[in-house]
């Protein structure tokens, strides 16, 4: 089993939760995110706003990726 690294600027806990759920199904829309992770729409609006702003998360057509 490989131990995945957290970027720097992924520090508070749905940050984390967001990029490796990101990260492991490669891309992910608003919508699939709420559905699978049970987080409010808009706390996962603060939450991307705060990966993209640091670097760490695109988006691209809709669906948000690991940068």
């Amino acid at each position: 089993m490989t131990t995945r690294q957290l970027p720097t600027g992924v520090e508070s806990p749905r940050g984390k939760l967001v990029y490796l759920y990101l990260d492991t199904r490669e891309s992910a829309t608003l919508d699939e995110l709420h559905e699978e992770l049970d987080v409010p729409r808009i706390t996962l609006y603060s939450v991307l706003k705060t990966l993209r702003g640091r670097g760490v998360v695109d988006e691209r057509g809709g669906r948000y990726v690991p940068a």
